[in-house]
């Protein structure tokens, strides 16, 4: 079992994925990839993450902040910057980045800034936090072929920051009750503001 200590010195026990079962640190190799996306409570983000075919490891965490090592407490106090961030572990070569993009697209209101839904705060803001050029150009590309899906049905501008993983810092991982906690709790809390549009891919 491997921990990861935190600021707090409380432990973050990062063991196998309960669904995947997959190292939820896994490293890629291979085809595989790595990306950060944030689109409100990081529960119901990971769990539509590990539903789709080719991801193969999901963690939830922290990322985009300027406080080292932050726990879920001060997350939520909204002084750290951080936002719930759900890391992606994804085959390339079963799951374009660009489908992977559209479908964190379709399970929030990209349009709702510093927020979704009843959860409000910067700590739910809409992110993708990119590992390659690739899953770059397929982000901006994507962003704005829904962008204009949804300025034809009245929606105002999509908020989402598009931005190198490596320029938002290191991605903390969230204590282990956060980890997989929807699939710990079936009929636990998954609130997403989606607009009910599907996301283009160009």
């Amino acid at each position: 079992m491997k921990f990861l200590f935190k600021a707090s010195d409380s432990p973050v026990r990062l063991t196998t994925h309960m669904v995947l079962g997959t190292p939820v640190d896994l490293e890629p190799t291979g085809s595989q990839q790595a990306i950060h996306l944030a689109a409100g409570c990081f529960w119901g983000v990971e769990k539509a993450m590990w539903s789709l075919p080719g991801v193969v490891a999901t963690a939830t965490g922290y990322m985009g902040g300027d406080v080292e090592s932050p726990t879920y407490e001060q997350v939520c106090t909204r002084a750290t910057g951080h936002a719930e961030t759900v890391r992606v572990v994804f085959d390339a070569d079963l799951l374009a980045p660009d489908r992977l993009i559209a479908s964190f697209f379709e399970i929030h209101d990209p349009t709702q800034a510093d927020g979704q839904g009843n959860d409000v705060g910067p700590q739910y803001r809409s992110a993708i936090w990119t590992t390659t050029p690739d899953q770059a150009e397929a982000a901006v590309r994507v962003r704005d072929a829904y962008g204009r899906e949804l300025a034809e049905r009245g929606f105002g501008p999509i908020t989402t920051t598009i931005a190198p993983a490596a320029e938002a810092g290191p991605f903390w991982y969230a204590e282990d009750y956060h980890q997989q906690y929807l699939f710990k709790n079936p009929g636990g809390y998954e609130c997403h503001a989606r607009t009910g549009i599907p996301c283009p891919l160009s």
